[in-house]
């Protein structure tokens, strides 16, 4: 089955003065007086390769990396960065097809990266002999273009074939993409094949020679978040503009998107979601022969999972109660006969596949040729389960794991009896597990040697209590003889949002750069996450946010109370959702923490929803253009609450030009806000790289670098700068 919306839910002046060389302290009486704040006068900053504010991202950049990059420590820390990130030991995770592993790599020689192939025999071996199917950096260099792989989406009738693929290729990084068919056995893009224009856009195979597409058709064809909500049927042989239409969504939808799914016995329904909002959408199915949809008798708060034995599986993000049946909760994974709706077009009898306890959540659901696996959250803790239905309802079998860490389920595909998971912790590698479907055996097919020292290292969960008294896990990682005497340079990592959970995993460059100089790293589980099901994330949405940004707030208070840092030493850091987290704790307790990582962030909360696709989060902020949902959003809206004379620490921003998701204006107005203050500030925009922020390996290090530099300026106590 096929699902593809492209959303996340889910990321930087010539005449003007830059600002002071940042510095530890700055008190009060050095700031600068100014007018009455007027966000009008920033707007310029928005205009994305303006040639004023690009002006302005340039200066500011050529100051920061000045700064940054003469620090004696900067060299160390990108070049570490670079060996990890290049190194030819790193598990190649692919995809499975027709008796290959398909991977896609990037390292120093080979920087845009390239997608390449191996036999599945080869592959079990230590050193796989690949074969080169696309080199992006020719593709580039040749055709002119700044081409970043975005994926490929191949398909093959179960009646057998050859693969049919479409490779996403994207102007430096961005969201928007073009899509191209390629002929796998030729290795050639496919003359006079499937080509769609650069949009935000989504596409499902519907047969070989037929695209379901939903992209921009023109004016007017655009939802207010940017996105799609008309989907066509495209076939072979025909221009794109003639395509027929199948269903049409609202401007104010989210976005509206194609979807396919290919049965067991080889039919293919075809279908489309319409998102009318981030996290409630509806369902529809094209039935053949006829011109009306049919909607699937769902709930709008879903996530559809698959087909597994003639059973339809999904998980529930609400409370449902079908009529005439039991009544299910949010956070259940359900299922009911296919053949039986495709034939009645009414709701079947729904079934309970599994009910997640308080501390559980399920994560996923995977379907293989022969086998469904259930990934699912424990306290935080990776488990993976085999489904199976049976008369009397449906059984669970675990799966043996190495150890208690994150599990993921790398791949798995209805065409393939091939299953792959992953596994890592804290301190682990990452692991490549093969998953046998007729025994149910794991056994390891790859895993990495250890990429930092973890001697003298050790992991705990502690529980903050959040303001309202809600328990609030958190994660950290620090050496076994830490003195509790509040001196640990200690980085807090959070995000709290679209129900993205917080996992434990491997970072070897956090782990030489940061927990191998003497520092802790703290994971935060706060609320609006995934870690404990749909309840634990709504309870942060729209007028409710406080209580996420209190449970943060408790566990940098929590790590004082334990003197396992102070203020002066604890710093914390977060991206996009988690880039808005970073700008609240600057204004709400600017006393608690010492460096600020903001990272392609949502400042201005005001404007949010009418910049790049902003308007598609207002499920999960509110709208400003709701008086009640405004007057809260007035009250936590970074940008808007900037006070000079609060006791800043200095920040640093991180953004880039080419993110069409969270616009990079965020990050450039609120810091204009620190240079207009006289405020110091660190701030670094990269000119490519979309929401990563870096679309190449060289990229992510020296970004890396910056971060971990500027970090340990602050938060080290012999790292303070005259």
């Amino acid at each position: 089955m096929r699902i593809l919306p492209a959303l996340i839910g889910a990321a930087v002046l010539a005449a003007c003065a830059s600002a002071p060389t940042p510095e530890t302290n700055v008190t009060a009486e050095t700031k600068v007086q100014t007018a009455p704040f007027n966000a009008a006068s920033h707007l310029w900053l928005e205009e994305v390769e303006g040639a004023e504010a690009l002006a302005w991202v340039t200066a500011q950049n050529t100051r920061t990396l000045a700064e940054l990059e003469a620090d004696p420590r900067y060299a160390g820390y990108e070049a570490a960065a670079l060996e990890v990130l290049n190194s030819s030991e790193r598990i190649p995770y692919g995809t499975v097809r027709d008796g290959f592993v398909y991977n896609f790599w990037q390292d120093s020689v080979n920087v845009r990266g390239l997608w390449r192939r191996t036999p599945l025999a080869s592959y079990a071996n230590e050193t796989p002999v690949w074969e080169t199917i696309v080199d992006f950096d020719k593709l580039a260099a040749d055709e002119g273009k700044n081409w970043v792989y975005k994926g490929a989406d191949c398909f093959r009738p179960k009646a057998g074939g050859k693969y049919s693929c479409l490779v996403s290729l994207s102007d430096g990084g961005k969201d928007a993409v073009i899509n191209r068919e390629f002929d796998l056995e030729a290795k050639t893009f496919v003359d006079g094949g499937f080509v769609t224009p650069e949009a935000k856009q989504g596409l499902a195979w519907a047969g070989r020679d037929t695209l379901l597409v939903a992209t921009n058709w023109g004016e007017g064809t655009l939802t207010e978040s940017g996105y799609p909500f008309i989907v066509k049927r495209w076939g072979r042989g025909t221009a794109l503009e003639a395509a027929p239409e199948l269903i049409r969504g609202k401007e104010t939808d989210v976005g509206v998107w194609p979807m396919t799914m290919e049965l067991e016995d080889g039919r293919i329904l075809e279908g489309a979601v319409q998102a009318e909002t981030f996290f409630t959408s509806n369902y529809f199915w094209f039935p053949e022969g006829e011109s009306a949809p049919v909607q699937w008798p769902i709930p709008p708060m879903v996530s559809i999972n698959g087909v597994y034995k003639g059973q339809f599986l999904f998980s529930l993000q609400q409370d449902w109660a079908p009529e005439g049946q039991a009544a299910f909760k949010a956070g259940d994974l359900v299922a009911f006969e296919l053949e039986q709706f495709l034939t009645t077009r009414k709701l079947p009898p729904v079934s309970l596949v599994f009910r997640p306890t308080e501390t559980q959540a399920v994560d996923g659901v995977a379907v293989a040729k022969g086998a469904a696996l259930l990934a699912i959250s424990d306290n935080v803790i990776g488990k993976v389960l085999r489904l199976e239905p049976s008369a009397g309802g449906w059984t669970t079998t675990p799966v043996e794991l190495p150890g208690t860490g994150q599990v993921g389920i790398a791949f798995s595909d209805d065409n393939e009896t091939t299953v792959f998971l992953s596994y890592q912790d804290f301190l682990t590698p990452d692991s490549l597990l093969n998953y046998d479907i007729a025994t149910g055996a794991v056994t390891t097919l790859k895993s990495l040697p250890a990429k930092f020292d973890t001697a003298g290292l050790k992991v705990e969960q502690f529980f903050a209590t959040s303001k309202d008294g809600t328990k609030v896990p958190y994660f950290i990682v620090h050496r076994e003889d830490i003195k509790l005497d509040g001196k640990t340079p200690t980085l807090l990592y959070g995000y709290g949002g679209f129900q993205v959970s917080m996992t434990p995993g491997y970072s070897p460059v956090m782990g030489r750069n940061w927990l191998e100089q003497g520092g802790a790293y703290v994971l935060a589980n706060i609320r609006g996450g995934g870690e404990f099901g749909p309840n634990w994330h709504q309870a942060g949405l729209k007028l409710n946010r406080q209580r996420i940004y209190d449970d943060f707030i408790a566990v940098g208070e929590d790590l004082i109370a334990k003197k396992i840092t102070s203020p002066e030493h604890l710093g914390i850091q977060g991206g996009s959702n988690g880039g808005l987290l970073m700008g609240v704790m600057l204004n709400q307790r600017p006393d608690l923490w010492n460096a600020v990582v903001v990272q392609v962030p949502l400042l201005d909360m005001i404007r949010y929803h009418l910049l790049l696709a902003g308007a598609s989060w207002v499920g999960e902020y509110g709208s400003p253009d709701v008086p009640e949902e405004r007057a809260f959003l007035e009250t936590i809206s970074p940008y808007q609450n900037f006070d000079a004379s609060k006791p800043y620490p200095v920040p640093f921003f991180v953004t880039s030009t080419k993110d069409d998701r969270v616009h990079p204006g965020h990050a450039r107005k609120m810091a204009k806000r620190f240079e207009e203050a006289g405020l110091p500030f660190y701030y670094f925009e990269n000119m490519d790289g979309g929401h990563a922020a870096a679309a190449d390996q060289t990229a992510r290090a020296k970004r890396s670098a910056l971060e971990f530099t500027y970090l340990a300026r602050q938060l080290f106590p012999e790292a303070k700068q005259d």
